[in-house]
């Protein structure tokens, strides 16, 4: 009867070398996917174009995250991933003042003045960013006598 040599020492040598190189590839892929990115910057989008005040917050499977006013950058051990918000740009809140708003989503309990407030908006917009490690982002929509602002902070 004809068929494959079962028993040939060459058949077992390259099932092995083709064992040894599956395990190889399956052992480089990541454990986790890369964070969704783009679900992140939707509840951002939602916050921005409702009506003020709004908040939400959104769980994510990063380990660090950077903001900046026009999108988010989100990494873990399966990747980075990006996304950038249709309705920007964003306050990123870092700290200070502009997180207890975040919190609280009433800036004239906070700020004396709308210009106080004004400007540590626009600080906030200008400061470089940077990895942080986060496990959720909370966004808050608010309004302070027309001047409405989406602050985003991980």
């Amino acid at each position: 009867m004809l068929g494959p040599p079962t028993e040939s020492p060459a058949l077992h040598a390259g099932l092995v070398v083709a064992a040894v190189a599956f395990l190889a590839v399956a052992g480089t892929l990541p454990a986790r996917p890369a964070p969704d990115a783009a679900g992140v910057a939707d509840t951002v989008d939602a916050v921005a174009a409702g009506p003020a005040p709004a908040s939400a917050s959104h769980g994510h499977g990063a380990d660090a995250v950077r903001l900046r006013p026009h999108g988010i950058a989100m990494r873990n051990d399966g990747g980075t991933a990006r996304a950038t918000f249709a309705f920007g740009p964003v306050v990123p809140v870092a700290d200070g003042k502009l997180r207890t708003v975040l919190g609280e989503g009433e800036p004239s309990a906070v700020f004396a003045t709308r210009a106080a407030f004004r400007e540590a908006v626009e600080a906030a917009k200008q400061r470089r960013s940077s990895w942080v490690a986060s496990d959720e982002i909370t966004v808050t929509g608010v309004s302070w006598d027309g001047y409405r602002v989406t602050l985003v902070g991980a």
